[in-house]
């Protein structure tokens, strides 16, 4: 399966539940590169590079996200891979 990239933005209850530490456990988990942030509007922000596969199955986690996460909607960007990742980083 081709790499794929995706700029996701999730919605809701995910700042102050370890939104961040989870899905950078969930995408090394997968094999994904990229990061993850926390925006001032208390959304989060992440950017996945991988497997077409795995980005989904990262993607379909952050629909749940961690015990204590409420997640409302989630907004995908899908781009083309560009492999400018060495790891997956949780940013400030």
């Amino acid at each position: 399966m081709r790499p794929v990239r995706a700029t996701v933005r999730i919605r809701g209850v995910v700042q102050g539940v370890n939104f961040r530490y989870f899905t950078r456990r969930t995408a090394l988990e997968h094999h994904l590169t990229g990061w993850v942030r926390n925006l001032p509007d208390g959304d989060v922000e992440a950017v996945f590079e991988g497997r077409e596969s795995d980005v989904r199955k990262v993607i379909e986690w952050c629909h749940d996200g961690p015990s204590g996460a409420r997640v409302e909607d989630i907004l995908i960007d899908w781009e083309d891979y560009r492999g400018e990742f060495g790891d997956f980083e949780v940013r400030r």
